[in-house]
């Protein structure tokens, strides 16, 4: 794409390359928002698009590329310089502060103070004024988590508005909105843009840009796939763009038959919460089997009242529910549950925990099946740490505003001349500095382990003296997704394959028994082969490719050398010398000394002084000087 940096852009975002371990995010992307313009950024869901727009809004630091505003670059270091720049953004998951009112909410972080005191009464005229300017109506003495989602949404535009931001990022806007509520965004936004503000909105519903977008950029697995006029393109072009190859838009369906009544509702009444008067009254109505029946009412009007009802999240007041023919009218949720689900308004406020669970399944579960299926060993609870604890989480942390990760990890963090140093916790016995190396320096920066100074014991009699139930609860041994331990049941069932038999070859090549599958085995392994060779063998290689298992005698197992990648640097910045160190290949063995070779690919290779046993791709080979984690990274061979 040719670059035309002129004053036509307020923003630039150029050759964009954002990485995570293992993930290529955002490959080499440019997207250029012109002044006043709707600009809509379409994929599919991974496709790169909030990574993208969170690099914009500071939240995430690109490995290569330049943003530019009004055609002078700019660094944007977190969202405190995107504000300052003016760009602000409603992210697909509001940053509200539910016990807050609507109006603290707005003005949180952008208070206007004289003498040291709020000026709240000026603060509220302003944000009236920019609701009425804008057409968006708010209640501001609510507290957001009385209100509805959409309405919750108006709260984070006036937000930005309040700010004075002039470029507006919408991340997946419609996600939880009713059709009535996107059509007033839909509105809203048009609105936004006579005004002359910039906007980027993020979608993969195509009705809505080509109802609202001046332009589409369109991203394809991280990649650019290119930018189009909405004007002179169509829904085919864009979803073909989307997914790179022709899609099939409409869909072939017959004339609903509907069968036998499932739902019966009869002169059915449920309170408000709001006035003495019901908020639904006397409502009757029948859904059958094999149809779709809608409850519709502009919002406030009951919709919300009825689903609780009908539910159990609410008791009526008057009226009968039945389900299936049975009498629910006055039945506890769980029983409700064996033939009603319930998708909430508010999904996640009051039926998910954050937004981690897909996070989890594929950054830690996926990984661990991928990493053993391919004749390794995996550690997800390093992985865990990483990409969630102090990643996923630390993150949702400082978007809510808050400056600190607070967790029960034995290690200890200090801050020496600029840098942030992970030491071995007090209690070495408990230390677990091994399983958190991959910490960057930001994220040690904003984390805090109170129990790195204390014994363990100490931390059970302060547990049982303030009556905590697991104060004596034994250390967990178990993978919190394996809790049985049989971690082959648990990949066969998750992935729906049968690992196949295949052979134990000897030293020799010679074959010597059969196995059970290629993943039950990992080196080192002397129980559970069911091998009669006369003495002790232990497993020393893996063949994936031809399905076999080689073991031998125990000396086999030792080997003076490894090389690992992907390799984190906590106590300096990456090293072109060789380093003394001392080394641990496995969660509670004793470190060894050893010498570090950094290379110039961005492994490591280390040489022990002594042999070390079972050293084993996939696990962590970690770091230390004395009590300070030096580094870590992932061993790719031992040899």
């Amino acid at each position: 794409m040719e670059q035309n940096h002129n004053n036509d852009y307020i923003i630039e975002m150029l050759h964009i390359t954002k990485e995570f371990p293992g993930i290529k995010a955002n490959d080499d992307i440019t997207l250029q928002l012109r002044r006043g313009e709707i600009h809509a950024l379409l994929g599919e869901n991974g496709a790169g698009k909030s990574t993208l727009m969170s690099v914009l809004f500071g939240l995430y630091q690109p490995e290569k590329g330049e943003i530019r505003k009004n055609g002078v670059p700019v660094k944007i270091n977190d969202p405190n310089d995107a504000t300052a720049l003016g760009i602000g953004m409603v992210h697909q998951h509001f940053k509200l502060i539910d016990v807050f009112t609507v109006l603290d909410n707005i003005i949180l972080g952008a208070e206007d103070t004289k003498l040291g005191f709020l000026q709240k009464k000026k603060a509220r005229q302003k944000v009236k004024e920019l609701s009425e300017k804008y057409g968006l109506a708010i209640d501001m003495d609510a507290k957001v988590e009385d209100i509805t989602v959409g309405m919750q949404q108006r709260v984070e535009i006036l937000k930005m508005l309040y700010r004075d931001n002039e470029i507006l990022i919408f991340d997946e806007p419609t996600a939880v909105l009713t059709p009535q509520e996107i059509d007033e965004l839909m509105e809203i936004m048009r609105n936004l843009a006579k005004e002359g503000k910039s906007i980027l909105f993020i979608s993969h519903k195509l009705n809505e840009i080509m109802a609202v977008a001046d332009r589409c950029t369109v991203l394809r697995k991280g990649k650019y796939v290119g930018t189009i006029d909405t004007a002179k393109t169509n829904k085919q072009e864009l979803s073909n763009m989307m997914v790179g190859r022709p899609v099939q838009l409409e869909v072939q369906k017959s004339p609903a038959k509907p069968g036998e009544a499932v739902l019966e509702v009869e002169h059915f009444s449920v309170p408000s919460k709001l006035h003495k008067k019901d908020a639904v009254h006397d409502v009757t109505f029948t859904a059958r089997s094999g149809e779709i029946l809608c409850i519709a009412g502009i919002d406030g009007n009951g919709q919300t009242e009825l689903v609780y009802g009908l539910t159990g999240l609410e008791k009526p007041s008057g009226g009968t529910v039945k389900l299936c023919g049975h009498d629910i009218t006055h039945a506890k949720i769980r029983e409700r549950g064996k033939e009603m689900s319930h998708i909430p308004e508010d999904r996640h406020k009051h039926g998910l925990v954050l937004d981690f669970t897909l996070d989890f399944q594929e950054r830690i579960i996926d990984k661990f099946v991928r990493v053993y299926e391919a004749g390794s060993t995996p550690n997800p609870c390093i992985d865990c740490n990483r990409f969630m604890k102090f990643s996923k989480l630390l993150d949702f942390a400082r978007a809510k505003g808050m400056n600190y990760v607070v967790t029960g990890h034995y290690a200890r963090v200090e801050e020496k001349d600029g840098r942030f140093i992970l030491k071995k916790a007090l209690d070495e016995t408990k230390d677990q500095s091994y399983v958190l190396y991959s910490m960057t320096q930001e994220e040690l920066s904003h984390v805090l382990f109170p129990l790195g100074d204390m014994r363990k014991t100490e931390t059970r009699r302060i547990a049982e003296e303030n009556g905590f139930v697991n104060s004596h609860k034994p250390d967990s041994q178990d993978i919190c997704f394996v809790p049985d331990g049989d971690y082959v049941s648990f990949m066969e069932q998750y992935t729906g394959k049968h690992y196949p038999e295949g052979d134990f070859l000897d030293e020799n090549g010679n074959v010597i028994g059969r196995h059970r599958g290629i993943v039950r085995y990992t080196i080192g392994q002397r129980r559970g082969l069911g091998i009669a060779a006369g003495q002790h063998v232990y497993v020393y290689k893996k063949d994936i490719e031809n399905n076999t298992v080689y073991v031998g005698a125990e000396e086999k197992l030792y080997t003076k050398h490894l090389t690992a990648g992907d390799v984190n640097w906590i106590a300096f910045d990456k090293p072109n010398f060789t380093i003394r160190v001392s080394a641990m290949t496995r969660y509670r063995h004793k470190e060894q000394p050893a010498t570090l070779y950094p290379n110039a690919d961005g492994t490591v290779s280390v040489e022990f002084d002594e042999k070390q046993r079972a050293v084993t791709p996939g696990q962590a080979v970690v770091f230390y000087d004395g009590d300070t984690v030096v580094g870590g990274g992932t061993i790719i061979e031992a040899h």
